[in-house]
């Protein structure tokens, strides 16, 4: 599979761009500009959008001592009565977020979020089809309404979060 889209190690940054990010670096207000520059409409929230800021910039991978990786992703659960703005949220962080998607819970099948193989009549064989998450990879997908998801389902998602792999399709 070749990506379509550029992640954030891909973004080309110009000479003017670098500066205004340097300016903006230098703001001892930065962190509170950036956090409220997420989801602008949405009033409130500030705890949470200053979680899907960091979610933005990620934490480090790192390869322990005993060989094992440890994964820099955030994950972030949003939970909260129905009608409080998570849905456009999400939707807001997916379509700034290189390789961002949004994912309906209510629709949403385990093959859907991580892959399925397909009988290709064109090629007269099988092929292997990616779904949100791998699309997503080193990108952000927003699953809404997880909770509408079957167990089964939802239990795909698992390996792909955790172990950064997707094996079980």
């Amino acid at each position: 599979m070749i990506p379509l889209e550029e992640t954030f190690e891909d973004l080309q940054i110009s000479d003017e761009e670098e500066k205004q990010i340097l300016e903006l670096a230098s703001d001892p207000k930065v962190y509170d500009k950036l956090s409220k520059s997420i989801a602008p409409s949405v009033y409130g929230f500030d705890k949470i959008k200053e979680a899907l800021m960091l979610q933005l910039f990620s934490g480090v991978k790192k390869r322990k001592s005993d060989g094992v990786n440890s994964r820099g992703d955030i994950h972030i659960l949003l939970v909260g009565d129905p009608g409080v703005a998570k849905s456009v949220t999400l939707k807001f962080i997916s379509m700034i977020a290189p390789r961002g998607r949004y994912v309906s819970g209510k629709a949403a099948t385990g093959a859907g979020l991580t892959a399925s193989v397909i009988k290709d009549e064109f090629l007269r064989g099988w092929s292997l089809e990616a779904g949100a998450m791998v699309l997503s990879n080193k990108g952000i997908v927003c699953v809404d309404e997880i909770e509408k998801m079957n167990e089964h389902d939802r239990a795909t998602m698992h390996e792909a979060m955790e172990q950064q792999t997707v094996t079980n399709f």
